[in-house]
């Protein structure tokens, strides 16, 4: 069963809160010198903003649809 426009949304909402949330865990690790950490957790907050970005285009090619 394919994804509704409207569960696609649902995930990128998800994606969104989750990015957020990795990226204050993130700019915090960064701020108390634990680089390794940091480094590691912005390189998730940049998968999960290409993967937000993927997820949004799909939804747009299923509105057009």
């Amino acid at each position: 069963m394919p994804a509704s426009p409207a569960e696609l949304s649902s995930l990128a909402t998800a994606l969104d809160e989750l990015t957020r949330r990795v990226t204050v865990h993130a700019e915090a690790a960064h701020a108390s010198k634990d680089e390794e950490t940091a480094r590691e957790l912005f390189a998730v907050e940049r998968a999960l903003t290409g993967a937000n970005r993927r997820l949004a285009r799909l939804t747009v090619g299923r509105g057009r649809r």
